[in-house]
């Protein structure tokens, strides 16, 4: 029998639903959701295997203008998704009419991989609006396969994927039939409790943010996690612990709930905040947590 396996990447302004459609593909929650901005940071693989194919679906940073170093290292993760996409997935939302950087614009105007322009959030439009949408992006991208969807309300969500799967080239699975994604469980770890962080805190607290677990024990029936919260000033390490430690308590306890979910096991986890001056800016603090690796 002849097996197909490719990369199939997501790319996209931020806040367009790419975490919520990748997740919908592997069926699995992978990628965090939250309604703010640059919610994801890194470039997630999520893996699907079926018997004769083996897609490799990658959700990127929403693109943005970079102001800083972080910045700078999560618009190279989306560069990095041109350079090895089978698939090219461009996903805009309802009312969208450009992407946030011309040059990455080009790129999917001159994609040598197939593009499947998702129309999203089409739940929030009427026939009228949804017609003059799909034209509008059969003129701008006139490459690409239109298919307007919901995400978040899953349809047309496998239409998508049985083209996606049409598409793959042929090849050799790349990882274990068995395989979810390539991050390690500490990397799901610190996820979890960033996105408790972007839901429970305001302004600029969940971006100074970063999260290091320091220890991850796992027997039959507990995992015990040890995990620090970096903040890049004294005034966010308060803020982040709240009054007699009321604010770190409940993002413990939601990410408690979500870990357990999650890995189907009986979670321990203990939290500490440390101020990490300034990390976002150093090239060196970013290679520590993941970022900058060219």
């Amino acid at each position: 029998m002849m097996h197909k396996a490719g990369y199939v990447n997501i790319i996209g302004n931020p806040n367009v639903g790419k975490s919520t459609l990748m997740n919908a593909f592997v069926g699995e929650r992978l990628s965090i959701i939250t309604s703010k901005a640059q919610t994801t940071r890194h470039r997630i693989l999520g893996i699907v295997n079926g018997d004769d194919f083996q897609i490799l679906f990658s959700d990127t940073p929403g693109i943005i203008k970079p102001a800083y170093e972080l910045q700078n290292s999560m618009m190279d993760f989306v560069k990095s998704a041109f350079e090895d996409a089978d698939v090219l997935v461009y996903m805009v939302e309802i009312g969208e009419k450009e992407l946030k950087d011309e040059a990455f614009f080009k790129r999917i105007i001159f994609s040598k991989a197939p593009v499947l322009l998702l129309l999203n959030k089409i739940d929030k439009s009427d026939q009228q609006q949804l017609e003059e949408q799909v034209a509008m992006w059969k003129e701008k991208v006139p490459n690409a396969e239109i298919f307007p969807i919901s995400a978040l309300e899953n349809f047309n969500v496998q239409t998508v994927f049985d083209r996606i799967v049409e598409l793959l080239p042929e090849s050799e699975p790349y990882y274990p039939k068995d395989a979810l994604t390539d991050k390690p469980e500490r990397f799901f770890v610190n996820e979890a409790i960033r996105e408790k962080i972007l839901v429970n805190y305001d302004k600029e607290i969940p971006y100074a943010v970063e999260i290091e677990t320091e220890e991850f024990k796992e027997d039959d029936a507990i995992i015990r996690i040890r995990a620090v919260i970096m903040v890049e000033r004294e005034t966010q390490k308060g803020i982040i612990i709240g009054h007699k430690g009321s604010a770190i308590k409940k993002v413990g306890i939601q990410a408690r709930e979500e870990l357990e979910k999650f890995f189907g096991k009986q979670i321990y986890i203990e939290l500490y905040v440390k101020v990490n001056k300034d990390w976002r800016s150093s090239e060196r603090q970013l290679r520590r947590f993941g970022y900058n690796q060219k």
